[in-house]
């Protein structure tokens, strides 16, 4: 098994195209021919709270990662509500309604029960718990589901307290580098082990994602590639392998959670159901001084007005999402 360690997302996507760049098989899949690494690859981050990817080649939508991980968080499936945000995601939704892979809703409804509620009672009650389990493949509803446009990629998290951080292991069947694994995965599955860190009350540990088909789709990589080229790939690649976004003291995270659980998660359905421009009003900060000023930015660009969504989004105190959000509008305003 082939390991990629690294800071944080921005250096480990770098590293992990280099890899599959220089060694891969080629496969023809439902989806389009990926370039797929040979053996299973797990990837360590370091620091996984610093979970924006600010690379302009990937073009990651930070509007839509940091709501879809607050949807999630929420135990929600339905399409309504990030399809505000990406309006692809109709595209993998068997009715029209619902996403069927939904991870929050297999985290904490599918099964009957609140998984993660549950593995956060587990290890208050034991640190050491070495059960604490958080399923999302269900085989009685996606081993055998024909013509699904969405099952989980995602099958299993395992999570620890050791040493006063909690570790998390993501288990993975079918990872797309460049879109899933640096792109929404790591966003969604380090909230999801901040918000159980914080709860908790330990530091947030390392981050593992071990895939099991790593690859990308060759369409999409070859495109990427002739953009670097055109760049000056040696000098791209010598100036990412030995610079981090996160070296700016500017771009740090802000904490996710300031208050208790129970607290959090009614601020968290009261912010889901929130209108844009509308209350700002919430007990814990993260909500009043990251997420609003974000769903708002978020608005104003939609209504056109660049302007004052720009200036939205730089009103938001979390520095990395502030920064990639402005980035993000800006190369849309100026194409």
């Amino acid at each position: 098994m082939e390991v990629i360690n690294c800071r944080n997302v921005n250096d480990g996507f770098i590293k992990a195209l280099d890899k599959i760049e220089m060694e891969h098989i080629v496969l023809e899949s439902r989806a389009g021919e990926v370039m797929e690494f040979p053996t299973p690859v797990t990837t360590v981050y370091k620091n996984p709270t610093e979970r924006v990817l600010f690379e302009e080649l990937r073009d990651a939508n930070p509007f839509f990662h940091f709501m879809e991980s607050l949807w999630m968080l929420a135990g929600r499936n339905d399409l309504a509500y990030v399809e505000q945000y990406n309006k692809r995601m109709r595209e993998y939704s068997d009715d029209g309604v619902e996403l069927h892979g939904a991870y929050g809703y297999r985290w904490i409804k599918h099964f009957d029960f609140d998984q993660v509620s549950s593995i956060i009672k587990r290890l208050k009650a034991d640190p050491n718990d070495r059960r604490s389990v958080l399923q999302m493949w269900d085989p009685r509803v996606d081993l055998n589901r024909k013509n699904a446009k969405d099952v989980p990629c995602n099958t299993a998290i395992y999570f620890k307290v050791r040493n006063g951080q909690l570790n998390m292991t993501v288990s993975n069947r079918s990872n797309d580098v460049i879109w899933g694994t640096f792109g929404a995965n790591v966003v969604h599955m380090s909230i999801l082990q901040e918000y159980v860190a914080r709860a908790l009350g330990v530091r947030v540990g390392t981050y593992n994602q071990v895939s099991d088909s790593f690859h990308v789709y060759t369409e999409i990589f070859i495109k990427m590639w002739k953009k670097l080229a055109e760049d000056d790939a040696f000098d791209f690649y010598a100036m990412r392998h030995y610079t981090n976004p996160y070296e700016n003291k500017a771009l740090s995270p802000y904490r996710l959670m300031n208050v208790e659980k129970e607290v959090w998660d009614k601020d968290l359905d009261k912010f889901l159901k929130r209108e844009p421009l509308g209350n700002k009003k919430f007990n814990d900060s993260f909500f009043t001084k990251v997420a609003c000023p974000l769903q708002d930015a978020w608005f104003l660009y939609k209504q056109k007005d660049y302007e004052f969504a720009l200036s939205e989004v730089q009103g938001c105190a979390s520095g990395d999402w502030a920064t990639a959000g402005f980035e993000w509008i800006n190369r849309r305003v100026k194409s």
